[in-house]
């Protein structure tokens, strides 16, 4: 693809990105149900907020001649928006009135169009570099801050983000369950976008 054309793409969905969270405050303002400090805590939520930040940046640096976005940060969107894709798709659908993301075309942003925008991404422009496993294995340490603080959060609130990480629905031992689950799930991605994204650099320089 053309670098100019890449650019735009990459600030185009950087800004539909911004255009859902906006509408999404607006209209939950509107209903008398927005609280910030629930709503910037969804996992989807920030996720969303760094690929956006991921592509907008990525997109200005093409267009200005300035140095790629460091593949570290790329991948990283890529790992987290592949999860937030594979977890809605198994554990959430349906659920988009409790994830506040209840209206059909940011629902559709935020959890089919950005993931799927983000892996093409990284197959159209894979890492400049090769990312080793383990070096990429870093990129669990947000989500395992985020779990850590979401469940610490819950108990003294009682405010839990996703069904499957809330105790009223089968105990702390149904959490542990899904919580291993879904890191599992994160290693594999992790494996895989590190993996694939370095076979296709080999490739390409071959």
């Amino acid at each position: 693809m053309n670098n100019r054309l890449l650019a735009l793409t990459r600030i185009a969905f950087a800004l539909l990105v911004i255009a859902a969270l906006a509408f999404m405050i607006y209209t939950l303002i509107e209903g008398g149900t927005f609280n910030a400090l629930n709503f910037f805590t969804f996992f989807t939520v920030l996720s969303n907020l760094l690929a956006a930040a991921v592509f907008f940046e990525g997109g200005r640096r093409q267009l200005s001649g300035a140095a790629a976005v460091p593949d570290i940060w790329r991948g990283a969107a890529v790992a987290y928006m592949t999860v937030t894709y594979v977890v809605f798709a198994v554990l959430l659908r349906g659920e988009q009135e409790a994830l506040q993301t209840h209206v059909g075309w940011v629902d559709s942003v935020f959890h089919r169009v950005m993931p799927i925008a983000v892996m093409a991404d990284w197959l159209i422009e894979p890492p400049h570099r090769p990312i080793a496993f383990r070096r990429a294995l870093a990129w669990l340490t947000f989500p395992l801050a985020w779990v850590a603080f979401t469940l610490v959060r819950g108990v003294i609130d009682g405010r839990y983000p996703y069904p499957f990480l809330d105790p009223a629905n089968g105990g702390y031992g149904v959490v542990a369950l899904y919580s291993v689950a879904i890191f599992l799930v994160f290693v594999g991605v992790i494996w895989l976008v590190a993996t694939v994204g370095t076979a296709l650099r080999s490739r390409r320089n071959d």
